[in-house]
């Protein structure tokens, strides 16, 4: 099936927003290629439409519009009575096709079955793509009628090894915005180091990359991210824990929070790094160690990537420096002060054209190849 002039729905729980992680990327590409793209947000559970509204706005972006609803009636049905949850979402399901027309493709990145495939219409091609660790008696239910199963781990896809649907590992993709094609091996005087994502997230290992930033105070350290409720259009996860790494982080001096930028300004400052660090806590970590969405586009700038074990790049040796072990992050302030001190051997020009001629294979117009030829 040809990926244009078609209508897509993409399903997700994480809205639409400043940040972006794989589905509003596959929502901006799709786009592009001359599809009409609705990227169907979480039912609002805050109040802010009237129960049954169904709203579509444009993103600014020709070809992808952003739909926002609520449910007509109480969310917790979800929860305390699933039969009758069912019955009523049809009848809202039905008022967002209404509005928004009969979709050819419904692509669901929804693991908490709260706008289930299954709820589609029949004619719809279905594709279930869980990108991170999941509950499996949910997401199992939730990907009930897909016609193939995407994912960028194959832990996650043995989970799916009792449905018929064809199930396919597809790394996580990368904007190709972050795409570095001015590469130099003169660093930065200081060292620049970056971290993008989420730092409400309670899997971060909070302990270990305070003393990574505290141990290198001739480093700079640029987090861009959500850093508060209020500007966060990801999971928040804000807690008193986190608002307390959070200022912690504001205290030191060798630590710069630029908050939540779109992705070009994202992937230009990005370009200016001369390294990155991933420090999350495996055993907390929703992936569970196994891949992350960002390796990608640290790659593409063509420096050096410093991070806790990955098993997906244990497929791919060398792209990363990673630790060893999965149980814990003990080697990685040593790994990253090894990196660091010879900086200038990691990002040779000859590893960092490796890195970016490694990330130009996975552009999300690349893997959208990739699923047309599947579908």
């Amino acid at each position: 099936m040809q990926l244009k002039n078609k209508v897509i729905y993409i399903l997700s729980q994480q809205p639409w927003g400043e940040m972006f992680i794989s589905k509003h990327h596959y929502a901006v590409e799709l786009a592009r290629l001359g599809n009409k793209v609705f990227y169907i947000n979480g039912p609002d559970q805050e109040g802010i439409l009237k129960p049954g509204q169904v709203a579509i706005t444009p993103t600014g972006i020709d070809g992808l519009a952003c739909v926002t609803h609520r449910l007509p009636f109480p969310y917790f049905f979800k929860f305390k009575a699933r039969a009758v949850y069912d019955y009523l979402l049809r009848f809202h399901i039905h008022n967002i096709i209404k509005k928004a027309g009969a979709p050819d493709i419904v692509w669901s990145f929804d693991l908490s079955d709260t706008m289930p495939l299954r709820m589609f219409p029949a004619s719809a091609k279905k594709i279930y793509m869980p990108v991170d660790e999941l509950n499996e008696t949910t997401a199992l239910k939730a990907a009930q009628t897909a016609d193939i199963i995407y994912s960028v781990t194959y832990e996650i896809l043995d989970k799916f090894k009792s449905y018929a649907a064809p199930k396919v590992f597809l790394n996580h993709g990368v904007a190709s915005q972050f795409l570095n094609n001015d590469l130099s091996a003169v660093s930065n005087d200081p060292i620049q180091v970056g971290l993008s994502g989420n730092f409400l997230r309670p899997d971060i290992d909070r302990a270990t990359l305070l003393n990574i930033v505290e141990q290198h105070p001739k480093v700079i350290f640029n987090f861009w991210g959500s850093i508060d409720h209020a500007s966060s259009n990801l999971v928040p996860y804000e807690d008193e824990a986190a608002t307390n790494f959070i200022n912690t982080l504001r205290q030191l001096p060798n630590v710069k929070l630029h908050g939540q930028v779109a992705p070009v300004k994202l992937a230009e400052e990005m370009k200016q790094m001369d390294g990155f660090l991933i420090c999350y806590d495996i055993q907390k970590d929703q992936s569970g160690g196994t891949n992350y969405h960002k390796v990608l586009e640290y790659l593409a700038t063509g420096k050096v990537v410093v991070s806790n074990n990955v098993t997906t790049y244990a497929h791919y040796p060398g792209m990363i420096e990673m630790t060893s072990d999965r149980n814990n992050n003990n080697e990685l302030p040593g790994l990253f002060s090894k990196v660091i001190n010879n900086i200038g051997s990691y990002n040779a020009l000859s590893k960092q054209q490796e890195r970016v001629s490694f990330a130009e294979g996975f552009t999300y117009h690349n893997q959208l190849k990739r699923i047309e030829a599947d579908l």
